[in-house]
């Protein structure tokens, strides 16, 4: 299990970009080759630029916040350091020329980014989750900036070269080291690696292209969902920068405990309690099921557990195979206080009762087993 990203970083969780930003860059100098020949500092590193990747995108940040390291899983992201040979090729990737939005994507600085996918949660009940149901939620996104289409200049108002980088989108720094001359690119943080910005920001996003804008949309809960799964919905995500798509949406549906039943894939469980007489005697009883109470013929002689079942009662499956069941459990309900009359009437039913009445066609190892699962 992958370590806390905050422990990572050894920040606390309500740290802010800036603090974040520091602490990665701290790490970044104390795991560099030139000052680090320890073998483990690639390793160390590569968590470190994970944890890093993560918390530096609200996006991400607030699914990892909300699920943890599940919730990234299902939501499609993993680091990839495929392709870099050593901890200095990664060193290049983050502070080269790509910056840290082209770590393990080959993408370019200033070229189109996808947005940041975003993740709900929505709460139904059982009977919903069996017969599916459209629900509303309601999540905040960053949303393109319509005032100045995401470019974030001001309409009617030029898009021009960085004066900080020239247009080249990277920054230079030369220092020495014990192995000589070492020339460090990063992204321009001024154009943040486009190369051009905006001559007068746009009046209602201060330039950055995106508002935070909150959504409510209808969501199709299909039938035979379970607690704990997720529906994707694509482009229902954070904006993406520079053109690039959006990312998506991750409902994630919770269906509520029902004190009746006990899910098992599928199938129901659950318990119909009948005294002891009428199971003796055999007696009709309501028993609880998703569309209302149904009537099952309780035989005579049932006995205590006797589980009978109601076939195609249970939930219908989320894509291929059958409807589950209801498996009925019988709870033989033996009276604890009893009148007088009641008495002399078991007692009279005990004197009766022979041999051939108790005998039980149930071997000895089946009543063991039958009594330590039960």
């Amino acid at each position: 299990m992958p370590r806390d990203y905050y422990e990572v970083l050894g920040v606390g969780r309500g740290a802010d970009e800036i603090e974040i930003k520091k602490a990665f860059r701290r790490l970044a100098r104390e795991l560099h080759p030139d000052t680090n020949p320890d073998p483990g500092a690639e390793d160390a590193f590569k968590e470190a630029a994970e944890a890093y990747e993560v918390l530096s995108d609200a996006g991400r940040r607030r699914t990892y916040d909300t699920y943890g390291h599940d919730g990234l899983r299902s939501g499609g992201y993993s680091p990839n350091f495929e392709g870099f040979g050593s901890v200095s090729d990664l060193f290049s990737a983050f502070f080269g020329a790509g910056g840290f939005d082209v770590f393990g994507q080959g993408r370019a600085a200033g070229g189109p980014r996808p947005g940041a996918d975003a993740a709900v949660a929505a709460t139904i009940d059982l009977r919903d989750a069996a017969h599916g149901k459209t629900v509303e939620v309601s999540y905040e996104v960053e949303a393109r900036c319509e005032h100045c289409h995401g470019n974030g200049a001001e309409p009617g108002t030029p898009i021009v070269t960085c004066p900080r980088c020239h247009g080249s989108g990277q920054l230079q720094a030369v220092s020495r080291s014990r192995f000589g001359q070492l020339v460090r690119t990063a992204v321009c943080d001024n154009c943040g690696g486009d190369g051009r910005v905006p001559e007068q920001p746009c009046s209602v996003c201060a330039g950055q292209g995106a508002r935070r804008e909150e959504r409510t949309l209808a969501v199709d809960i299909p039938a035979g969902i379970a607690d704990g799964q997720r529906i994707r919905l694509t482009d229902r995500g954070h904006a993406g920068d520079r053109g690039g798509p959006a990312g998506d949406l991750y409902v994630l549906v919770r269906v509520r405990e029902d004190e009746r039943f006990v899910r098992e894939g599928e199938d129901l469980h659950t318990v119909v309690d009948v005294p002891a007489p009428l199971a003796a005697l055999g007696t009709t009883v309501q028993v609880p099921a998703l569309d209302g109470d149904l009537p099952l013929e309780i035989p005579p002689g049932t006995q205590p557990g006797e589980v009978m079942r109601l076939r195609g009662r249970g939930l219908p499956p989320l894509q291929r195979g059958r409807t589950g069941d209801l498996h009925v459990h019988v709870n033989v309900v033996i009276p604890r206080r009893l009148t007088r009359e009641q008495r002399d009437l078991l007692e009279r039913l005990a004197v009766s009762l022979t041999d051939g009445n108790l005998r039980s066609d149930e071997g000895m190892l089946s009543k063991l087993k039958r009594a330590i699962a039960g």
